[in-house]
């Protein structure tokens, strides 16, 4: 790593089921990064309160006191020394020097995708039409309170370099789309260093 040069941090959010942990995993093994994830903080709280996720996003709109505990890490981030994947919804907004990565899918795709993942905790449906009611549900109760805690829309696709559709694509097209895009920008930002220090 050169003199002037910082590691480069990844900032992911993106809708439930859109495949965050697909890519996450993959681009961290591709750019020997470290992963953080709000997501599993959230997923912990929850359990230790005996409440779900959508549960804890509703006591979260009344009690700030949730999101602090699970933004308070952002400070710490910010001054790693080794390249991040940080898989957060408020990611973008707090390390604003990272790439940011948007990923958004059609609900019913998502539910789809998130019925047939055995693996997924804290988050259990009976079928699709009841997934896709929890998850927009979800998706407005987190909304609405970013904007009123921090006055920034998550859903703003200006807040992001980079936003992919993951609906029709399999989790290898996203990867590469988002990997190319990375390139680019390290390129970019390579080459803003070389005309400054050269």
């Amino acid at each position: 790593m050169g003199l002037f040069s910082k590691p480069l941090i990844v900032t992911l959010t993106g809708d439930l089921g859109s495949g965050k942990s697909s890519l996450s995993n993959a681009l961290c093994q591709s750019l020997g990064a470290e992963y953080y994830s709000t997501g599993s903080a959230q997923r912990k709280i929850a359990e230790e309160m005996g409440v779900t996720t959508l549960e804890l996003n509703h006591l979260a709109d009344k009690d700030p006191t949730i999101d602090d505990r699970i933004d308070g890490v952002f400070a710490k981030l910010v001054k790693t020394k080794k390249p991040m994947v940080v898989d957060s919804r408020m990611a973008f907004h707090f390390i604003p020097g990272s790439f940011k990565i948007r990923l958004k899918v059609n609900p019913y795709i998502a539910a789809e995708r998130i019925l047939k993942d055995t693996k997924r905790k804290g988050e259990q449906y009976d079928d699709v039409e009841q997934a896709v009611e929890k998850i927009e549900a979800r998706k407005t109760s987190e909304r609405e309170r970013f904007l009123r805690y921090y006055k920034v829309d998550i859903y703003d696709e200006n807040n992001y370099d980079l936003t992919v559709d993951t609906s029709g694509k399999t989790p290898e097209q996203v990867y590469d789309k988002v990997m190319s895009a990375i390139q680019a920008y390290k390129k970019k930002n390579s080459g803003i260093l070389g005309r400054l220090f050269g």
